[in-house]
């Protein structure tokens, strides 16, 4: 075969053919905001870093780097976006890049529990053996890093609450990864200020360990409930059970069709997609009972097999 005639073969089959885009309707605007908190979140830790050795602070230390584990994990929400938006349209994705999202807030996941423990062994040991501390400098930095975290927080916050608004369905856990990662650092600057503070004015030296022991347990809780969420969906767990008995009740409404096998899973940022096995006395067209699904906007691929019944 020639290139001309695979070239009009190709083009008799445009009818059937289509993309595979399944990227979340705020893509490009999450992207840019990872970016921007990514430079905030950077410049802080290299401040907290060299202010924690120069004043012997361990909690701004330790917040330091903290913050630098939270960029990293940022660069990889960022490098997500990326990475799907330039390999949308590869063929060799069969779905698309719609899931790069769940994967990269999953390892985010597992980032966020490798903090938590890490920063339960510092308190831990913080508790055991008390090191002094500058206290008056290490609040107003830790003040600082409160200022610049609850910043990037709300650059990221309208749109996580926006998709979460309409429907868990919509919701894109690469910026909620991102959002968790940016709360995590607002959490322990607000702890590590109180804590300092506790130290400066009651003497209550114990309460910086404390603090972080408390924090850590809060991200191990944030992390859990984001790698249970991600996790369900790169393993294509059915996360709307409604859609399955929406299919089934509008295909079987029609003429005596039954379903005998259906397969709905999430496939990006608000879309779906389905396989489903008919059979019946009367068979139709695919794109019959293609059109039976038009009112549920939410399914963007749906492969449909057509069985008679055998009398």
């Amino acid at each position: 075969m020639n290139g001309e005639d695979e070239f009009l073969k190709m083009d008799d089959l445009s009818p059937w053919c289509h993309e595979h885009v399944f990227l979340g309707a705020n893509q490009q605007i999450n992207e840019r905001r990872t970016w921007i908190v990514i430079g905030l979140t950077a410049s802080m830790m290299i401040v907290e870093i060299v202010c924690g050795l120069l004043f012997g602070s361990m909690a701004l230390l330790a917040d330091g780097w903290h913050m630098a584990s939270h960029a990293a994990a940022l660069g990889i929400t960022a490098l997500a976006y990326l990475f799907a938006r330039r390999h949308a349209s590869d063929p060799r994705y069969s779905f698309g890049t719609g899931k790069m999202g769940e994967l990269a807030g999953y390892s985010s996941a597992l980032l966020l529990a490798v903090i938590a423990v890490i920063m339960a062994y510092e308190s831990v040991n913080r508790l055991i053996s008390p090191v002094p501390i500058s206290f008056d400098q290490a609040i107003a930095v830790a003040v600082l890093g409160l200022v610049v975290n609850v910043i990037s927080a709300l650059l990221l916050k309208g749109k996580h609450r926006e998709e979460h608004h309409h429907s868990s369905d919509h919701a894109d856990h690469n910026i909620r990864a991102a959002y968790l990662h940016v709360l995590a650092d607002a959490l322990t600057s607000l702890l590590a200020i109180v804590a300092l503070s506790s130290g400066r004015f009651l003497g209550w030296v114990w309460m910086d360990p404390f603090m972080g022991i408390v924090g850590a347990v809060i991200i191990a809780r944030w992390s859990y409930n984001l790698m249970r969420d991600t996790g369900r969906i790169l393993l294509d767990m059915n996360t709307r059970r409604s859609l399955p008995d929406d299919v089934r009740r509008l295909i079987e409404s029609d003429a005596d069709n039954q379903i005998a096998d259906l397969h709905v899973w999430r496939v990006g940022p608000g879309y779906f997609a389905v396989i489903v096995s008919v059979i019946t006395e009367q068979p139709r067209p695919p794109d019959h009972y293609k059109d039976l699904l038009r009112t549920l906007k939410q399914i963007c691929h749906i492969t449909v097999e057509v069985n008679p019944r055998k009398v």
